[in-house]
């Protein structure tokens, strides 16, 4: 019995190989849990972190800047509306605004999507440009996020890495 119970397990691992392989990492970013997933695949280094003003007008870092390369792929980190895809100070943008009064941008991107378009997690919004300024990566996406403001509060900077749900993999020993 734990022979085939061994043949059995080597054969999903077998199978689990191979569409990797075949798919690349489409699979393993399907299953992220949350509302929001990573703006760049493969995951991303973070080559600055956000680092929140003590007040909205004093200087700080008000996203995260994440290594990539050229022409990569930016996606949409959640569903939304593009309610921006133009230059703002010579950095081509993209701003879309979540459900529950989130809004995430993306520089520099050259959008390939227009203002009322719908994403969904995921959806290719443009491609990374180059030119971010301190970033010591080919390029680097400037991926921001705020709140906006209500009755009850003021419009807040959030550390967007904070929308991802990290789940630990823990590994459980097979049963004998």
């Amino acid at each position: 019995m734990v022979r085939g119970r061994t043949v059995r397990c080597w054969s999903l691992a077998g199978i689990w190989l191979v569409v990797t392989v075949l798919c690349g990492t489409a699979l393993v970013d399907a299953a992220e849990p949350g509302e929001f997933g990573w703006p760049l695949r493969p995951r991303p280094t973070v080559e600055r972190r956000f680092d929140k003003p003590e007040h909205n007008w004093l200087p700080g870092h008000r996203g995260v800047d994440l290594a990539g390369s050229v022409g990569q792929v930016v996606l949409a980190a959640g569903e939304g509306i593009v309610v921006f895809a133009g230059v703002v100070a010579d950095k081509p943008v993209v701003s879309i605004d979540h459900p529950g009064g989130l809004r995430s941008t993306y520089e520099p991107v050259r959008a390939d999507v227009t203002v009322g378009t719908r994403v969904s997690r995921g959806t290719p919004i443009g491609t990374l440009e180059s030119g971010h300024e301190g970033c010591p990566a080919a390029a680097c996406l400037h991926w921001g996020a705020r709140r906006e403001s209500s009755a009850h509060s003021r419009r807040e900077y959030v550390d967007p890495l904070g929308l991802l749900h990290h789940v630990p993999i823990r590994l459980k020993p097979l049963p004998r």
